[in-house]
C-alpha cells in the first residue's frame, strides 16, 4: 500500500499525532520507540553536520532531541591519535550521545593495515558498528575483523553512480555467505534512484539490514531534489512499517545533505515528522 492510499482511519490517528510531535520537549531520549518487538532509535548521521565542529554537532544533535549519533570523520578524525580519540569519546559520553556508529568509512585501499588501523580506531572510540564503502575486492578481507573485533560493518549502497555498491541487492549478494555481523546500511534516497522497491528491498535484507539512512526526495529518482522528511515522495510510513514488522532493532540515522550551512531547523522538521508516523503506527495499532 503507498502512502498515499492509507486508510482513513490511520489518517486520522496519525494527524494529531503528528501536530503533537512537534510540541515534544527537547530532552535525550534512549530507545525511544519500541513497537511491538522492534526498538527502533531515531539518530543522526554526523555528516548533517559537515560544516560544524565536534561540539556544535553535539549541541545540534541535542537539540534534536536525540542521543543516538553516527560519526563522521569530520568529527573524529580517522587519523586521530589515541589521546585524540580518548578525548573525543569523553566529550560523547559526557554530552549524553551514544554512538551508534562511524562513516561513512572507506575500505577502497586493498591493505590490510589501512583496513586494522580503522578498525582499531572504531574499537578505541567506541564504535559498534562501521557503514562503510568496501570494494568488492576489500569487502571478503572486512570479515576477519568483524570478527576479531567483534565490530560490524554496514555497506552504504550509494546509487546509480557507485560502481561497486549501487542497491542494496548488490550488497545483499556480496555478504550472503559472510559473518552475519557483516551487512547492510541502507540509503533509502539512493535506493530510490536506482529504480528498486525500499520497502521490498528492506524485507529482502532481514536480519543483513543492521543501519539506515533516511531521507526524503521530492523526485524520486533525483540526486538534488532532497527536501525534509515528509515534504518528499519517499514512502516514509511504509519504511517505519516494515521496519516494525522486521521487529529491527537498529538505528534510523537522518542524513540531511542540504542547507549544509543551517541544517538544524528542516531537521527538526524531519525529526518532527518521523516521530509524528511512529505515534500514528503505535495508535492505530498497525491497521493500514
Amino acid at each position: 500500500m503507498s502512502d498515499n492510499k492509507m486508510s482513513r482511519r490511520y489518517l486520522l490517528y496519525i494527524a494529531p499525532a503528528l501536530g503533537a510531535s512537534a510540541l515534544l520537549p527537547k530532552t535525550l531520549s534512549a530507545q525511544e520507540y519500541r513497537i511491538a518487538s522492534a526498538d527502533i532509535k531515531l539518530g543522526v548521521a554526523s555528516y548533517s553536520f559537515r560544516k560544524f565542529g565536534r561540539t556544535q554537532a553535539i549541541q545540534m544533535t541535542k537539540e534534536l532531541g536525540t542521543p543516538y549519533l553516527n560519526v563522521k570523520d569530520f568529527h573524529l578524525k580517522l587519523d586521530s591519535s589515541p589521546e585524540e580519540i580518548d578525548a573525543a569519546k569523553k566529550e560523547f559520553a559526557d554530552a549524553g550521545i551514544i554512538l551508534v556508529g562511524c562513516g561513512n568509512v572507506s575500505f577502497q585501499k586493498n591493505d590490510e593495515a589501512d583496513i586494522r588501523n580503522k578498525f582499531e580506531y572504531a574499537k578505541r572510540a567506541g564504535f559498534p558498528l562501521i557503514v562503510c564503502a568496501p570494494t568488492a575486492e576489500t569487502l571478503p578481507k572486512l570479515e576477519k575483523y568483524v570478527k576479531e573485533y567483534n565490530i560490524k560493518i554496514a555497506v552504504h549502497n550509494h546509487g546509480p553512480e557507485d560502481k561497486h555498491f549501487p542497491t542494496p541487492q548488490s550488497v545483499l549478494q556480496a555478504v550472503k555467505n559472510l559473518d552475519p555481523r557483516c551487512g547492510l546500511c541502507m540509503d533509502v534516497g539512493h535506493t530510490s534512484r536506482t529504480g528498486v522497491d525500499i520497502v521490498e528491498s528492506m524485507a529482502e535484507a532481514g536480519p543483513r539490514l543492521l543501519d539506515m539512512h533516511i531521507k526524503d526526495l521530492a523526485d524520486p529518482k533525483g540526486k538534488n531534489s532532497q527536501v525534509p522528511v515528509g515534504d518528499g515522495k519517499l514512502p516514509i510510513a511504509r519504511i517505519f512499517i516494515q521496519l516494525i514488522k522486521m521487529k529491527y532493532n537498529g538505528s534510523v540515522n537522518l542524513e540531511y545533505e542540504i542547507q549544509e550551512t543551517a541544517p538544524l531547523p528542516g531537521m527538526q522538521k524531519s525529526f518532527s515528522y518521523m516521530r509524528g508516523v511512529l505515534a500514528g503506527i503505535e495508535a492505530a495499532k498497525y491497521n493500514v
